[in-house]
This record gives structure tokens, sequence and C-alpha cells, in this order.
């Protein structure tokens, strides 16, 4: 039994999209807001508390990071979402995997052909140079992966045929 122990914390990129989806929302929540103290029509509330719960929402489900831990020839993936609630997403055993490299490594060439099914929880952008990993799994599951170079080492000592650090 393996004692080695990472985790890596990452954030995903907000797109602009929902960015402005959310200042939208406060916006006409606070303008309802203004617009019910001076008519007093309850329509107006509602509109502004649906407003304001939408804005909630959409910052809750749209401000991600990622922690992956390693322990033990496992790789569990939890989210937390907004910094106030966890949710363990996945646990991968990497007696299962089937490859596991860059993105963009020559190692994955086999499977690019493949109609996987496509799992991401990296940083959500290309970046120059490209640091996000993918990873295999059973088959028919692609996962992307942003993890950090000490947890790169340890998945690669777990299953060195395996992992390619390229």
């Amino acid at each position: 039994m393996s004692d080695a122990y990472v985790e890596c914390l990452i954030k995903q990129k907000q797109s602009a999209l929902w960015k402005v989806a959310r200042v939208l929302l406060i916006i006409v929540a606070v303008i309802c807001v203004l617009l019910f103290f001076m008519t007093m029509n309850i329509i107006v509330f509602i509109v502004a508390v649906l407003c304001g719960v939408g804005a909630y929402l959409v910052n809750l489900f749209t401000n991600l990071e990622f922690e992956y831990v390693y322990l033990d020839k496992e790789l569990t993936v939890d989210k937390i979402m907004a910094k106030s609630r966890r949710k363990r997403v996945a646990t991968y055993s990497l007696d299962r995997i089937e490859a596991f490299a860059p993105i963009k490594s020559y190692h994955l060439d086999n499977y690019k052909n493949r109609n996987s099914k496509v799992i991401d929880y990296s940083i959500g952008e290309e970046l120059k140079p490209d640091r996000r990993y993918a990873m295999y799994y059973e088959g028919n599951v692609k996962i992307l992966l942003s993890p950090s170079e000490e947890l790169m080492k340890m998945v690669k000592n777990a299953a060195p045929r395996k992992v390619f650090l390229d």
C-alpha cells in the first residue's frame, strides 16, 4: 500500500457570457428593488427576487474550482462551487486508465478517432504552453485535467507504462 498523498487545486475560467449575465441580473434586481420602493407593486418585487436568485445561482455554478487528490492509486476529483460548497465528482482508479498524457501528446494519437465521452475538469482554456492533460479511462471516457507537476510525478510512479509526461 502506497502512502503517497498529493492534492492540487485549480480554478476554472469563467466565460465572458456568464459574467455579463450575472452583472445584468444584479443590475435588473437593483433597479426592480428601487422601483418597488417607489411604486409598491408586488410584481416588481417578485421580479427583483427572481433576478437576485438567478444572479446567486449563476455565480454558484460558474465560479468553480477543482481539487485533485491522489491517494493510494486513486485520483479523486472534487468540485468546489463559489468557495462555499464541495461535491465529490468522481474517483478514478489508476489501474483502469488506458493512457494519461499531455493533451497534444503523440502518445494519444491512437485514441483520437474514438467516440469518447469528454469530461472537463481542467482550467477550461488553452494556455501557452498548454498544461492540460487527457486521461482515457476504461475505453469510453476522456477526462481533461490540469494537474500540478508534483501530482503528475506521483501518478507516473504509480502507473509508469500508462502515464506520459512528454
